[in-house]
C-alpha cells in the first residue's frame, strides 16, 4: 500500500498530518469503533451511506480486493471503470495518502527464494530454532542497531523484553556488540540461556570446520537479566554498565523487537531522561494494551487536539495484518467466512443470554469446512451455553448470504487501520521532538513477513546523512 513517508515531512508537517488524522478518523468512527462480530446484532450494514451499500453489494473477495487495495486481478481494468461515490473513493484515497508507508526503501531479492523456512542473509547456526519472520526481523533491526551503534559510539546495547534472546544472540554473537537483555519471564530467561550455549558450541564446531574462516568480531555471549520493567518508573537495572564494556562513562543504546504496549513507552521515557541512553532503535506492538491515559498521547501537540482519543477497538485493529488480509481476498479462500459465522453466533448467544456480549471462543478447527449451524452448536459449547439450543435454520442461512457484505465492512475498517498506527507512532515522534531529540520512522522489515515493520530511531545528535545507512540493506 501506498503511504507517506516520515522522512520527507518537517516538523509543522507533522503537526498537521497529526490534525489531519484526528479528523479523519472521527468521521469514520462508526466503521472503526465497532466489532464485526456484531455485524448482525448491531446491523452495521446499515449504518453505512447507502450510496456506498450499492457499490460494494455483490462484490466478492478479489474484486473488494481490487477495488479497496489496489490489487491486480481478474476484470480489474472493468471494475476501476465502475462509478464509484466521490466519498467511498475519498475513503480509499485519505487512507492510502495519511498512513505512514510500510513499504522498505530497500529492493532486494527474497531472501527466502531458495527456502521459505531459512533465510540466506543467516547462517546455520542462527537460524536454528529461529521462525522465518524472526529470522528476518532480528537480522534486519540486528544491522541497523549495529550501524546506529557505530554511529553514535555506543558502548552497550540494552533489548528490552528479548523474550528468548533472538535478537540478543544475533547481535553478540553475530554482529560483535555488547548486549545486555532484560527479559521478565524467568522460563524465556533460562532457555535463552540454553541457546546462547547451544550457539556457542554450534559456532566452535563451524570455526573447526572453516579453519580458513576468521572470527572478525569478539565473541561475548548477551548478559540476560531476569527484570519487569515498570512503564511508569526508571529502571536501574536497565541502566547499569557490562562489567566487560568499555571503561569511563556507558553510552547505551535501548532496542526492542515488537516491545509490546506500555514496554516501547518505557523505552522513549528511559531514553528522554537518562543521559547515558543516547541512541533508541524501538519497533513496538498491541497497541491495544497501551496504558489509558499513560500510555497514549505522549506528546504534548496530539493531547491538544479534539479527537486525538483512541478507544481500545481502535487501538486493537492497528494490529491487524493488513497486507495479509489483502492476500487472503485475493485468494478467495473460505477461510475468509469465520468472521461472518461468528457474528451469526452473537446473534444466537445474545438470545439466549443478552447479558453475554462478545464472549470468547476458543478456535473452532476447520471453520470452512462446517455448516454454519455446526458452527453455531459448537461456538455455544465453548461458550457455556447448551450446543443443542434450538436454531431459526432460515435466518442462519439469511446471515451466511450476506457473508460478502461482512468481508466488504472488515475490508473497510482495514483500510483505515493503519492511520490508526500512523497517530500513534507520529504521537511519540513529536513527543521526542518536543524534548528536543532527533527522530524518525523507517520501515525496516518486508510487511508481508512483518506487519508492525516501522522501527522508530532516536539520537540526541542530527541524525543527518546516517538515516540513508540505516535504510540500506547489507549485502
Amino acid at each position: 500500500m501506498p503511504g507517506i513517508s516520515a522522512r520527507g515531512l518537517s516538523h509543522e508537517g507533522r503537526r498537521q498530518l497529526a490534525v489531519n488524522l484526528t479528523r479523519v478518523l472521527a468521521l469514520y468512527r462508526s466503521i472503526l469503533d465497532v466489532y464485526i462480530i456484531e455485524f448482525f446484532t448491531d446491523n452495521l450494514w446499515d449504518t453505512l451511506p447507502c450510496s456506498w451499500q450499492e457499490a460494494l453489494d455483490g462484490l466478492n473477495p478479489p474484486q473488494l480486493a481490487t477495488m479497496l487495495y489496489g490489487l491486480e486481478g481478474p476484470c480489474a481494468g472493468e471494475l476501476k471503470a465502475l462509478m464509484w461515490p466521490l466519498t467511498l473513493l475519498a475513503l480509499k484515497s485519505t487512507a492510502c495518502a495519511l498512513a505512514f508507508t510500510r513499504t522498505p526503501g530497500f529492493q532486494t531479492p527474497s531472501e527466502f527464494l531458495e527456502n521459505p523456512s531459512q533465510s540466506s542473509r543467516l547462517t546455520a547456526p542462527f537460524r536454528k530454532h529461529v521462525r522465518p519472520k524472526k529470522q528476518h526481523e532480528i537480522r534486519r533491526l540486528g544491522e541497523l542497531v549495529k550501524k546506529l551503534s557505530d554511529f553514535t559510539g555506543c558502548t552497550q546495547v540494552v533489548d528490552v523484553g528479548s523474550g528468548q534472546g533472538h535478537l540478543s544472540r544475533f547481535m553478540a554473537l553475530g554482529l560483535g556488540l555488547m548486549v545486555k537483555s532484560i527479559e521478565g519471564d524467568q522460563r524465556l530467561v533460562e532457555r535463552a540461556q540454553r541457546l546462547d550455549q547451544e550457539l556457542l558450541q554450534a559456532l566452535e564446531k563451524e570455526e573447526k570446520r572453516n579453519p580458513q574462516v576468521v572470527q572478525t568480531n569478539p565473541r561475548h555471549s548477551p548478559h540476560h537479566v531476569v527484570r519487569w520493567v515498570d512503564p511508569t518508573a526508571l529502571c536501574e537495572e536497565l541502566l547499569l554498565p557490562l562489567e566487560n564494556s568499555c571503561q569511563g562513562r556507558a553510552r547505551l543504546l535501548l532496542t526492542g523487537l515488537h516491545a509490546c504496549g506500555d514496554l516501547s513507552v518505557a523505552l522513549l521515557r528511559h531514553f528522554s531522561c537518562c543521559p547515558e541512553v543516547v541512541a533508541l532503535a524501538s519497533v513496538g506492538c498491541c497497541y491495544m494494551k497501551l496504558s489509558d491515559p499513560g500510555g497514549y498521547p505522549l506528546s504534548q501537540w496530539v493531547a491538544g487536539l479534539p479527537g486525538y482519543e483512541l478507544p481500545y477497538r481502535l487501538r486493537e485493529g492497528a494490529c491487524h495484518a493488513l497486507e495479509e488480509y489483502a492476500e487472503r481476498l485475493q485468494k478467495a479462500g473460505p477461510g475468509l467466512r469465520t468472521h461472518c459465522y461468528r457474528a451469526a453466533l452473537e446473534t444466537v448467544i445474545r438470545r439466549a443470554r443478552p447479558e453475554l456480549r462478545r464472549p470468547g471462543v476458543q478456535g473452532i478447527p476447520r471453520v470452512h469446512e462446517l455448516k454454519i449451524e455446526e458452527y453455531v452448536q459448537r461456538g455455544l459449547q465453548r461458550v457455556g451455553l447448551d450446543p443443542q439450543l434450538p436454531l431459526n435454520l432460515d435466518a442462519l442461512q439469511a446471515h451466511q448470504a450476506q457473508e460478502n457484505r461482512v468481508v466488504a465492512f472488515f475490508s473497510l475498517a482495514l483500510l483505515l487501520a493503519p492511520l490508526v498506527e500512523t497517530l500513534i507512532l507520529l504521537d511519540r515522534l513529536l513527543y521526542l521532538q518536543e524534548q528536543g531529540f532527533h527522530a524518525e520512522l523507517l520501515p525496516i522489515f518486508s510487511p508481508e513477513l512483518s506487519p508492525r515493520n516501522l522501527v522508530l530511531v532516536a539520537t540526541k545528535m542530527p541524525l543527518g546523512q546516517a538515516l540513508s545507512i540505516l535504510e540500506t540493506e547489507d549485502s
